[in-house]
């Protein structure tokens, strides 16, 4: 009698499955300060596989708040993620964001007619990895639409006058609404924003003003410096609060200059140090690297 082979059925190995691949997160926290806070965030991330590639962190001894920022390469996925983080967030006080390393976040500038600000921004975009996607351009005047036309962004024309800007403001507000914008970024946009609407926005609407805060504030800065003989002229970027110029300071930068200099060289002079300025605040805030301490900032750079 002859014999019968039998072939048992193949068993899965797991070690022939392909590895699942790792998404790199940034986590920005701030809370009061107490010891066992780095221990029980690295200890989270490490019980979920999480290899730590960045990690910043300070401690402000006068507002007493800690401020962290990590990177960190896992497997699991944000609900996983959220999830852990629930309870440590809770024990701790923290307020907490957690996003994808470079994801380009939703971005609306605002314009007016100066354009080197906006050709700045829009240039870094798409040549130099600025993780923001602009997903529109609205000014009160026409003037940079064809600029805005050139890079392919949308263009909303949005007058101002004094009778019209609750209207004016309805539509911005729309507009962030309809493009899900999560950046609003001032370009040398002439116009004064509503208090609500700072409130509303609070966080989320960057600034560049074209002086070295807190010197010659408002309007004509560059003559006010001149005026007074300054040696250096700066810019100052910051979120934008219902205090005119008055909102925490995310960069500045300056710019020497002497006797010999007049009002028109100021401003030519100027408008470098406020593009390069707006693009740095804007690239951290991208990046989380920005988080607010009272009317304060802590840039982990």
């Amino acid at each position: 009698m002859g014999s019968v082979t039998t072939t048992e059925p193949a068993v899965p190995d797991d070690r022939d499955a392909p590895a699942q691949p790792a998404t790199e997160w940034v986590l920005a926290l701030s809370c009061p300060d107490r010891p066992g806070i780095v221990h029980a965030v690295a200890g989270m991330l490490a019980a979920h596989d999480g290899n730590i590639t960045e990690s910043q962190q300070f401690g402000d001894p006068a507002s007493g708040l800690f401020f962290m920022r990590v990177q960190v390469a896992t497997t699991a996925g944000r609900a996983e993620l959220e999830a852990a983080l629930g309870p440590v967030a809770a024990e701790f006080g923290m307020t907490w964001s957690l996003d994808v390393v470079g994801r380009p976040m939703r971005t609306l500038i605002l314009v007016s007619r100066a354009a080197h600000c906006l050709v700045d921004l829009l240039y870094r975009e798409r040549y130099q990895d600025m993780p923001i996607d602009v997903v529109g351009v609205a000014g009160n005047h026409r003037d940079l639409q064809d600029l805005a036309a050139f890079y392919g962004k949308p263009f909303h024309h949005i007058p101002v006058t004094p009778d019209t800007k609750a209207v004016a403001e309805s539509r911005l507000r729309d507009l962030v609404d309809e493009l899900d914008v999560e950046l609003v970024v001032l370009a040398r946009y002439m116009q004064i924003l509503s208090d609500d609407l700072c409130r509303d926005l609070a966080g989320r609407v960057i600034n560049i003003h074209h002086s070295f805060l807190p010197s010659f504030k408002g309007a004509r800065p560059y003559a006010q410096a001149h005026d007074r003989g300054v040696k250096l002229i700066g810019a100052t970027s910051h979120y934008v609060t219902g205090d005119l110029d008055e909102g925490p300071i995310i960069e500045q930068d300056v710019e020497r200059v002497d006797h010999s200099h007049a009002v028109a060289d100021l401003v030519a002079l100027g408008e470098d140090v406020e593009r390069r300025t707006l693009a740095r605040a804007v690239r951290w805030h991208a990046e989380h690297r920005v988080l607010l301490d009272g009317h304060r900032t802590v840039v982990f750079r």
